[in-house]
């Protein structure tokens, strides 16, 4: 086709935030033979703690937790000065996985699914090889990567679902199986804590949608939940439910002082740990918080770089690293109708023009977005 598109990609930016967002026009893609064409209509503006460009790691924290990530910097061995060195993701080398939007065009040989036809509603499983999420446009090889949206779901929470929500969801759905051997094992105990490890919005989801699954649970009354937050997010956390025991991981306390003030918190040493920090601290600091026997919980991406060196210190104290894969697009359906029933309420966002990616970049920063930023490319209302 000869008509042209907008791409916005999204770099590692610099000390002064200046050349980090490009913009380009780009043909609009042709459609693939078994595949479709998608117009984005909304974005997540992702980032990445990246050591260098060619390292990148995908951060598990939400945007809202930008000011914290200098601290995770250390087990990679890179240090900063200002939280505009920390890289966001290359939108060139790293497309944005959060991606909502309608069905432009199909492909004339595509098997469509799921009722999905040209003008559906749709969000993008973040596949192996998923194109770039920050043009106007992409294309998809085939249909098995798009879930449908249902109406009464806005498209902009529905951008927030394929890595945060996915990610906490496959997490908690560990930690149910976790459960299960810990209250009704050989050596069940009575009563089993959990402790929520991370920061804004994906503690916020976690803690959600273990609420919702932990409730459908024969022994839900014998489950305690914990949170320890990485910001200053303990009050907000608070309100999401009075039982809920909140407690800051402060940076300004030795590592002592957390350890004893986490499990004084939970009421003794916790049994599952689901652990969304990114860096050897945090996790070292789990495993001193579980109880003999108990499991801590990590995403795939961070298990595989921390994992060899924690193998032999979780031997020695009777503790479990279970890692975790980001989820199933069975998972991030089943999600997506959770959340457009209400039953699971998704965290505050805020959705931004595409034209304004460099001063949401800006603002990303300097902590000054609470909550996830969207970017909106198309007005479909």
């Amino acid at each position: 086709m000869s008509k042209l598109c907008r791409q916005v990609s999204i770099e590692s930016p610099g000390p002064t935030l200046r050349e980090c967002v490009f913009s380009f026009d780009v043909p609009v893609p042709d459609v693939p033979m078994y595949g479709a064409r998608i117009r984005v209509v909304y974005a997540g503006a992702c980032y990445r703690v990246t050591r260098t460009r060619s390292t990148s790691m995908c951060s598990t924290s939400s945007v809202s937790s930008i000011e914290s990530l200098p601290r995770e910097m250390d087990s990679y061995g890179s240090h900063t000065s200002t939280p505009a060195h920390i890289g966001l993701r290359d939108g060139a080398l790293f497309p944005g996985y959060e991606v909502a939007g309608i069905v432009d065009a199909i492909g004339k040989a595509a098997e469509c699914t799921d009722g999905i036809t040209v003008g559906s509603r749709i969000v993008l499983y973040p596949y192996e090889g998923v194109p770039h999420g920050y043009a106007e446009y992409i294309v998809v090889p085939d249909f098995k990567c798009l879930v449908p949206v249902p109406e009464q779901l806005p498209l902009s929470i529905a951008a927030m679902l394929p890595t945060g929500a996915l990610l906490a969801t496959n997490t908690v759905q560990t930690a149910c199986e976790c459960l299960k051997t810990i209250l009704e094992g050989p050596n069940q105990k009575d009563n089993a804590t959990v402790l929520i490890v991370g920061t804004g919005g994906l503690a916020l989801w976690a803690l959600r949608i273990a609420t919702h699954y932990f409730r459908q649970l024969p022994y839900h009354n014998r489950i305690r939940i914990s949170v320890a937050t990485l910001k200053d997010e303990g009050i907000s956390l608070a309100k999401e439910n009075e039982e809920i025991k909140v407690v800051q991981w402060s940076e300004d306390l030795y590592e002592r002082q957390l350890i004893e003030r986490t499990i004084d918190a939970c009421g003794g040493p916790v049994d599952v740990v689901l652990n969304f920090g990114t860096t050897s601290r945090s996790l070292h600091r789990s495993l001193q918080c579980l109880a003999p026997g108990g499991m801590v919980l990590v995403t795939e991406d961070i298990g595989e770089k921390l994992m060899p060196k924690f193998v032999k210190k979780a031997e020695e104290m009777n503790v479990n690293i279970v890692i975790v894969p980001n989820g199933t697009i069975e998972q991030l359906k089943d999600m997506v109708q959770l959340v457009a029933k209400g039953e699971i309420k998704p965290p505050p966002h805020s959705v931004y023009p595409a034209e304004e990616a460099q001063e949401v970049v800006r603002k990303l920063c300097n902590s000054e977005i609470k909550g996830r930023a969207i970017l909106k490319f198309h007005n479909i209302d």
